[in-house]
């Protein structure tokens, strides 16, 4: 690990100087100084260095807090010591650990097998094999090496499919296949919709920096002005409106938001999910967790007749997960464990050792039921559980009455009536069945033909907070859509108490859904919000037709069946206690599974990408307008307008501010709703209020030349402290869409500017100003006027910003009665 660090550190310290205009100005200073100019090369490359340190110390500061933040992703594995299964975290597993295997682990190392169950595992990051592969314990040939050749290992990275198994570990860490083949390949994260957006925007100015340089460089150079002269002004004025330490804002602003987040118990797995968070505008999520409590208790266990019947709990106990039925904290059933734990279960567990657990299925969401083959000494029996429609369709008999009946047509009506007022009482329903079996080996084929024997009645009621939350996402612009595996008599009960409005008054159920194609799916799921007993493969159509409607999705999840919609969502988000398949599929990890906690999140998220737009407003428009007036003034000036190192200087000055404008505060209507990137309102404003800066210089250079009739020292003197004044000033009038005195700034954003601002009214009174500078000191008068100059552009930006913010607005408004009119 140490060495990777510092692979990092000398990684990031490099790419600091790969940008071609960086590139560029080092190759300036070294022709500087062997043309007899120390003085130059030495400042461009002090800017250079400058610049390339504060890059650096950025973003290592932000590596380090990613790397810090993942440690509250925890992946924790079961294994088997002292007799008994214990929890560790996956890193502590060292060759010769017994590991416990379930549906939903992700393989913590290279397993060798040596117990299956109907065992499988997706290895699609190895081989790209998306079937799954069944595993057993046999040898293999010693001449098997590839990964479909050893079936009986299970390889780190993987995730189990189906089943269960127990194998011993034989290699970790690099070791593994999976880190062997890590180290060789590098895998590229997917391009989200916000490094979009900066490249593209990058790539724009890009453009009108090279053409504006060539022109001012070719104009010079014919006006005789000296060709390296003219060449070292055009560099230095490209870099002058290349907003180049815009990754190190970007990286600043998301790596103090992480830290925010963090401190809401909320993690992110990359940096770039912070703003995608912030720009979601519907959330999908499961009602258990985040509308109820997550802690599932046992509140009664009932007889086809409604009696109590301790014998169902004990069924119950045997037909459980392999961690669940040896007192484990993990399995892949919380009501197993609520079972476990439960007041009933307490006297029963002594006597669980007359019965030995022979063969069992597992678990699975297709057939929504498993079951365990059990012998005692008199006989064998399959005991079956699951949700009551899986367990009725495949149950001929009842216990009734302390025998068995037929499960006739009116019988099972009977019961599917018990288990509708259940479940209005928003119960969760589990139905258990049992059949005789004369061998002692089962397959899923076994479970038909059952006889019924009663119901588990599971409790998990609504947070106290969750009506308050859902009234906060809606306050932030966030759409809510229920996406349950429940039945929708549950679902439409505890929406009704945490106050969610269903849509049209209905509960869309997986069946629904199953009989729609890609268009009616894109109409009901935008017209609906409560959906109820879908599929895995549902969830994951559901998520992937909202995106492509343009919704930024949002999906909340910590299953292995939510692990496909967590993928095609824009912010996959899971919970550290989740499934380790779902938290390596998610963008986001919270550390409390709270819907408030998440709108904490959201608000952070929105206040990182507001400041991050502040400063791109600010650089772009005034370094246009700096460059502009620049390249005019060069025209019809006798002299260069700005030297090389005094344009650098002026950048360096203009952005140290700047770099603290993560720290701003967010007016309230900028968290109200998300807000996106829009490439031609950035272009709009660079061009308005650049040509704006651009009035009140070309003011400055008339009173300069015309009535105070400045000397070329003086006037590039003026002209550096009025442009690097005027860009500190003007972010306080647009970084608020009010009134600049009625939002109040950071402290720190406060404090920097002003001390960056009276630096530069001090440099030319320095002797380093005059020696490395070429700057003059400025008399009281100029600097008066220079005063007013920056007075007039405070006021007049301040102006322009009302009509500039409130266009978007009227387009809006204009869009959203436009789309509620086609919706009638």
């Amino acid at each position: 690990m140490a060495r990777a660090q510092r692979r990092a550190g000398l990684h990031i310290l490099l790419r600091q100087f790969t940008s071609p205009l960086i590139l560029v100005l080092i190759a300036a200073a070294i022709v500087s100084r062997y043309l007899g100019e120390p003085v130059e090369a030495t400042v461009i490359m002090a800017i250079v260095l400058v610049n390339a340190a504060l890059g650096f110390l950025q973003e290592y500061r932000a590596e380090r807090a990613l790397r810090a933040l993942q440690r509250f992703v925890t992946h924790m594995a079961t294994v088997r010591r002292g007799g008994t299964q214990v929890e560790v975290p996956a890193q502590e597993l060292v060759p010769g650990d017994v590991v416990c295997l379930e549906i939903g682990d992700v393989v913590p190392a290279d397993v060798r097998l040596t117990v299956v169950d109907d065992l499988s595992s997706d290895e699609s990051i190895l081989t790209g094999e998306s079937v799954p592969v069944a595993k057993r314990t046999e040898a293999t040939s010693a001449a098997a090496t590839l990964p479909y050749e050893l079936t009986n290992v299970a390889f780190m990275g993987t995730s189990i499919a189906s089943g269960y198994g127990e194998g011993v570990v034989i290699t970790t860490g690099e070791r593994t296949l999976f880190g062997r083949t890590a180290a060789t390949t590098e895998q590229r994260p997917r391009e989200t919709e916000f490094q979009r957006s900066i490249r593209r925007f990058s790539d724009l100015l890009l453009v009108v920096i090279l053409v504006m340089t060539a022109f001012v460089f070719v104009a010079n150079a014919l006006l005789g002005k000296g060709v390296f002269d003219s060449l070292l002004f055009a560099i230095a004025l490209a870099v002058g409106i290349t907003p180049e330490v815009l990754p190190v804002i970007v990286t600043i602003a998301l790596s103090n938001g992480a830290l925010r987040m963090a401190r809401d118990k909320v993690v992110t797995r990359r940096l770039m999910s912070v703003e995608d968070l912030g720009n979601i505008d519907t959330l999908c999520c499961d009602k258990t967790g985040t509308l109820t409590t997550g802690t599932v208790s046992l509140h009664d266990y009932l007889d086809v007749d409604g009696a109590r019947d301790p014998d169902l709990v004990r069924a119950s106990l045997l037909c459980a997960s392999g961690a669940a039925r040896s007192g484990g904290a993990t399995g892949t059933s919380a009501l197993d464990r609520a079972v476990r734990q439960s007041d009933a279960a307490h006297p029963l567990l002594p006597t669980l050792e007359r019965w030995h657990v022979v063969d069992r299925n597992e678990f699975d969401f297709e057939r929504r039921r498993m079951s365990a083959l059990v012998r005692d000494g008199d006989g064998a029996v399959l005991l079956v559980k699951g949700s009551p429609e899986a367990v009725l369709a495949v149950s001929t008999g009842a216990r009734r009455g302390g025998r068995q009946v037929p499960l006739t047509p009116d019988l099972k009506a009977e019961l599917q009536q018990r288990i509708t007022g259940y479940e209005d009482q928003a119960y969760r329903v589990i139905a258990l069945a049992q059949k005789a079996m004369a061998r002692d080996e089962t397959s899923r084929a076994d479970e038909t033909e059952l006889i019924l024997q009663g119901f588990l009645l599971f409790l998990d009621p609504p947070k106290p907070e969750a009506a308050a939350s859902l009234q906060l996402l809606a306050k932030l612009g966030v759409d809510i859509k229920v996406i349950s595996g429940d039945s929708p008599v549950v679902t439409r009960r505890i929406c009704s108490d945490v106050g969610l409005s269903i849509a049209h008054d209905r509960v869309v159920t997986g069946t629904d859904l199953a009989a729609l194609g890609p268009d009616g799916l894109s109409e009901v799921v935008r017209g609906h919000n409560v959906f109820a007993r879908v599929t895995p493969e549902q969830k994951y159509r559901l998520v992937e037709r909202l995106g492509a409607a343009g919704h930024v999705v949002g999906f909340l999840g910590d299953g292995v069946n939510d692990v496909p919609a967590l993928k095609a969502a824009d912010v996959g988000i899971c919970v550290d206690s989740g499934a380790d398949i779902a938290k390596d599929a998610a963008d986001i990890i919270l550390l409390r599974k709270s819907l408030r906690v998440l709108a904490h999140g959201i608000i952070a998220g929105r206040k990182t990408f507001a400041n991050i737009t502040k400063y791109v407003l600010n650089t772009v428009s005034a370094n246009f307008g700096n460059m502009t007036t620049v390249a005019v003034s060069s025209l019809f000036l006798a002299f260069i307008p700005l030297l090389p190192s005094q344009i650098l200087l002026n950048n360096l000055v203009s952005d140290l501010p700047l770099v603290t404008i993560s720290t701003d505060n967010v007016d309230a209507d900028s968290l109200q709703r998300p807000r996106h990137w829009d490439l031609g309102l950035i272009a709009r404003f660079m061009v308005g209020f650049g040509l704006l800066s651009v009035v009140f210089d070309l003011t400055l250079i008339g009173g300069l030349l015309y009535v105070i009739r400045a000397d070329a020292a003086l006037f590039r003197t003026a002209w550096f402290v009025e442009s690097a004044c005027s860009e500190i000033l003007v972010t306080f009038a647009i970084r608020t869409r009010g009134a600049f005195f009625r939002s109040a700034p950071s402290r720190t954003l406060l404090l920097a500017s002003l001390v960056t601002g009276v630096a530069a009214f001090v440099l030319p009174f320095t002797s380093l100003g005059r020696i490395y500078f070429a700057f003059t000191p400025l008399p009281a008068s100029l600097l008066l006027f220079v005063g007013g100059i920056l007075a007039a552009y405070f006021l007049a930006a301040e102006i322009a910003k009302r009509r500039y913010y409130r266009l978007p607005e009227r387009a809006r408004r204009r869009s959203a009665v436009s789309s509620s009119a086609s919706h009638r």
